[in-house]
């Protein structure tokens, strides 16, 4: 959540006029995360989170923000969308796609405990079962075929000795394929600057904006690769094993995904290398960004290789 579009007070105030949330007090900017503009609107009736998005466009947003409606319905700690007049939950401001949503209490956690952890497990569980009956579909737009066109375009531009490790990657991944894990909608990005916390329990899931259709075990992994990984790039088995636990306790996972498992820990660790490095190669320009270590990945995918324990 960083700032690329500036936007007045003055045109935030007419647009506000769409719904029915009173007069505007505070418009702040968000410095954090990647992708999106990120503002936290406070008006006369309450405070509010303003999202302008950079890369999605107005026609694609219904399936992110009825799915954090639908989620929300189904007792999910995620952000309600706020419809306009016109029941619309986006409409253009700025020249770009933009919505509200309810701001929620509690924040994000730096360093979790193995507690917070198992509570992270659970809830993503309870977000997959929810997400059974939610009827739009959207493929994964940064899957294996993503990973792998954008990394031909990064080769070249990276030190001789990473390249060749993100290719072996890149292949490896490419020679497994496990069509018949289970799937359904899942979060795709959910890091701990992507969790709000209350203490031990969960506040809500924020940023549904990488949401799409995959393996509810490629979520997992992404989810533990942040949430339990050390400060040395490694993974806390303590975390590792609370976050596994939560989500069991809810949605075990089946044979196959115990099978899969090693291998998806490394897919995810993948994606997030690669988008990483395409940031650090192809910086967008903004008005508050952050550049993210590309190498965390990189290190997290070589412990994985070594790895013999996998907290199951």
């Amino acid at each position: 959540m960083s700032v690329y579009t500036s936007v007045s007070e003055s045109a935030l105030a007419d647009w506000l006029r769409r719904y029915s949330l009173g007069e505007l007090v505070e418009l702040k900017g968000i410095a954090a995360g990647i992708t999106n503009t990120n503002y936290f609107v406070t008006t006369t009736h309450g405070r509010y989170v303003l999202t302008l998005f950079e890369v999605l466009k107005l026609d694609e947003l219904p399936f992110y923000l009825e799915l954090m409606s639908h989620l929300a319905r189904h007792g999910v700690a995620c952000p309600a969308p706020v419809a306009d007049h016109t029941d619309a939950f986006a409409s253009l401001l700025e020249g770009k796609p933009a919505c509200l949503v309810s701001c929620l209490a509690g924040g994000d956690v730096a360093a979790p405990s193995p507690v917070q952890c198992r509570a992270v497990g659970e809830m993503l569980a309870q977000m997959h079962l929810a997400g059974a009956t939610y009827r739009r579909k959207m493929d994964n737009p940064r899957g294996p075929a993503w990973w792998s066109k954008t990394a031909e375009a990064l080769y070249d531009k990276m030190p001789v000795v990473d390249a060749a490790m993100l290719r072996e990657e890149v292949h490896y991944q490419d020679s497994h394929r496990f069509t018949h894990l289970p799937s359904g909608v899942i979060h795709a990005d959910l890091f701990k600057d992507n969790v709000l916390m209350d203490g031990d329990k969960i506040a809500g899931f924020i940023d549904f904006y990488y949401a799409c259709n995959d393996f509810l075990l490629y979520d997992v992994a992404i989810a533990l690769n942040d949430w339990a990984r050390r400060n040395d790039d490694d993974i806390d088995s303590d975390r590792a094993r609370a976050l596994i636990e939560g989500y069991q306790s809810v949605r075990p996972f089946s044979a196959d995904e115990v099978k899969a498992w090693p291998v998806m820990l490394r897919a995810g660790a993948l994606r997030f290398w690669v988008s990483r490095l395409l940031d650090f190669y192809h910086p967008a320009d903004g008005e508050l960004t952050f550049i993210k270590d590309p190498g965390v990945f990189q290190r997290l995918i070589a412990h994985h290789r070594d790895r013999t324990d996998f907290w199951l």
